[in-house]
């Protein structure tokens, strides 16, 4: 994981490789997640790189694991940038 700043609206991201070998901008801070591998409505990045399908939880005794939000879903410049 690679700490920097997003170029299009200035918050803190962190860079997580994926498996396939690509680098994923996400929020800095982590997030609590619930894994629904069926019906899950968000994403989560784990540590290693594996995305989740789920739903955030505030809870920590809920939770399945902690990860980072995708950065696209909370960027407002999100569409001047290449997918």
């Amino acid at each position: 994981m690679r700490a920097s700043t997003c170029k299009g609206c200035g918050a803190a991201i962190v860079w997580i490789r994926t498996p396939g070998g690509k680098s994923m901008p996400c929020d800095a801070t982590p997030r609590y997640y619930i894994e629904k591998p069926r019906s899950g409505s968000k994403k989560i990045v784990t540590p290693n790189g594996e995305v989740i399908s789920c739903e955030y939880t505030e809870d920590p005794h809920k939770a399945t694991g902690t990860g980072f939000a995708p950065h696209w879903g909370s960027c407002r410049a999100a569409g001047n940038f290449k997918r």
